[in-house]
């Protein structure tokens, strides 16, 4: 019987072909086969003999299922969050809009998070503000059972909650208040975008697009705004990579003030929009 660490190298070099991440895919899904962590795997276990069941998850893994999926847990600034096919894998660049909203969050508040999907903005950054109390939406069903289940899991199910709203339809946001700080990662990916099978075929398709410019969420949304901010608030979008100037043009359409926060890898990756003085508010 092979052991681990042959089965291993079996699965990395056959992963190859469709992941750039060949080798990690595969000790994530032989900690999962295992039911144990990655790091006691590496110590502890490559001798063992490999587990039936990993046979199967490399197979879903070479059809570009993503590991996330097939372990059904995703790592996001530190916490160990459930995910689904209802919803969109929590990714590093997204950590971006939880930094950001940190550096400008005081010790109490209120936040809202427009399309929460598996709930990681928002508990992200409850984790870390604990003196905060924070509302999640989301027009999937399905989605909000996964966010109300890491809110649970993560105890923090008594300063969350979620609702089913879609801010496609009219009168979504009369009954919601305002808000010291607005969160949102919405569609943006253009209609005819060139994504990985791994997103495409996987992930939600109206997690994703928004049209031919990949604006058309933002043009509804963004003009929405201020009535969910209370004063001296502020509202942190995630955007992609070309989209700043677009984003600082309907923001001030809307009579919003908009700034752009970079990730780690240079690219913009957060508009932080505020109103202007004059504007039933000072600028943060």
């Amino acid at each position: 019987m092979r052991t681990v660490a042959e089965a291993l190298r079996e699965a990395a070099e056959r992963l190859s072909a469709t992941s750039d991440t060949a080798r990690l895919d595969a000790e994530i899904l032989m900690a999962h086969a295992l039911g144990m962590s990655r790091s006691d795997m590496l110590l502890k276990h490559m001798r063992d003999p490999m587990p039936e069941s990993f046979a199967a998850l490399v197979d879903r893994r070479a059809l570009h299922e993503p590991v996330a999926h097939i372990v059904g847990r995703q790592e996001f600034y530190g916490l160990d969050l459930a995910v689904t096919p209802d919803t969109l894998i929590p990714r590093g660049d997204s950590e971006t809009i939880v930094e950001a909203a940190l550096d400008m969050a005081g010790d109490t508040g209120r936040v809202l998070d427009l399309g929460t999907g598996s709930g990681a903005l928002l508990l992200a950054f409850l984790a870390n503000r604990p003196g905060w109390t924070g509302v999640g939406t989301d027009r999937s069903p399905a989605a909000l059972a996964v966010a109300h289940g890491n809110a649970d899991a993560l105890g923090i199910e008594g300063r969350a909650r979620f609702f089913l709203l879609d801010w496609l339809q009219d009168g979504w946001s009369e009954d919601l208040g305002r808000f010291d700080l607005v969160l949102c990662n919405p569609p943006y990916v253009e209609a005819d975008a060139a994504l990985d099978p791994d997103v495409r075929l996987f992930e939600p398709a109206g997690a994703l697009f928004a049209g031919p410019e990949g604006l058309d969420d933002y043009l509804h949304l963004v003009p929405q705004v201020s009535g969910l901010l209370a004063p001296g608030g502020t509202a942190i979008f995630e955007i992609g990579h070309r989209q700043a100037a677009a984003i600082a043009q309907i923001a001030r359409v809307g009579g919003l003030e908009c700034a752009v926060r970079q990730d780690l890898a240079g690219r913009d990756r957060a508009a932080i929009l505020t109103r202007g003085v004059g504007k039933d508010g000072p600028n943060v």
